[in-house]
């Protein structure tokens, strides 16, 4: 039987974290804007959905306290534990890649062997596709600026330069926000829906998910300049801020394959 001694013992250099309400509640919140998201599409309305994101909003904010508060506070964060959270972070990506694969797979599955249905050609019949050199382009162009920033941002960490650290954090996350309204503009001009055939569907899916992890990036971001505000990145622990320029550059290579693929290729 192991003694109480060795239950307290913290020389083993992993964090044994304490329980925790916010993993199963994200996870009901999470349930609850998947139903919303059916009734919203049926038309039944958006009770479920709203509620759903208030309350994943919420378990974030909090879920993200108690690890802000392990790590920078409570110095549960060892070399050791980084390292895990780096690779679990890596596995995240990798699982991340996984699913737009998938949506890459419908599309060209649909767009190389068009069918009688979709009028043997790609675009279908009566399909109008989005001009890639108008707004698409400047989205490209925007995401990337952003990347270019985030780098120098991350650069200037290391370096101990926290006012341009902070400036350039704050474009990137302004690009951000300009990136998802020049996205939501293009929705409502568009002259095709999710329902019109299956480009419309897989379009919509590809760029929809793919403008979701913007948003989240963005989030991601805008808690780093939150704490980098209040001094809680230093030259040589800052890990969070470096996961999260690790997924905006991630963010970054999708959209460069959606480009490419979807709205250049997928236009011809």
């Amino acid at each position: 039987m192991v003694s109480k001694i060795g239950l307290k013992s913290f020389g083993h250099g992993f964090h044994l974290v304490e329980s925790s309400p916010w993993p199963i509640l994200t996870a009901v919140y999470a349930f609850c804007i998947a139903v919303g998201l059916v009734e919203w599409f049926s038309g039944s309305g958006l009770v479920y959905l709203l509620i759903g994101l208030f309350g994943l909003g919420v378990c974030t904010i909090f879920w993200w306290r108690d690890v802000i508060r392990e790590s920078t506070f409570q110095g549960h964060h060892t070399s050791m534990v980084q390292r895990g959270i780096k690779a679990g972070f890596v596995l995240f990506l990798l699982s991340e890649a996984a699913f737009f694969l998938s949506l890459f797979w419908a599309f060209f599955h649909a767009a190389l062997v068009p069918t009688a249905y979709l009028g043997n050609q790609w675009p279908p019949t009566g399909i109008q596709a989005i001009n890639p050199w108008t707004v698409p382009l400047l989205n490209t162009a925007v995401l990337v600026g952003s990347g270019v920033s985030v780098t120098l941002s991350h650069h200037s960490v290391r370096a101990g330069s926290l006012l341009k650290a902070k400036v350039s954090l704050l474009v990137t996350v302004m690009m951000g926000l300009y990136f998802t309204w020049l996205q939501w503009g293009e929705y409502r001009h568009a002259s095709y829906t999710m329902a019109d055939s299956v480009f419309g569907s897989t379009f919509y899916l590809a760029t929809g998910f793919h403008g979701l992890h913007v948003i989240v990036g963005t989030l991601f971001l805008a808690t780093c300049l939150y704490r980098m505000q209040y001094l809680q990145f230093s030259t040589t622990r800052h890990l969070g801020y470096s996961l999260a320029i690790w997924y905006w550059h991630f963010v970054d290579a999708v959209w460069i394959l959606l480009y490419g693929i979807i709205y250049i290729w997928g236009s011809w």
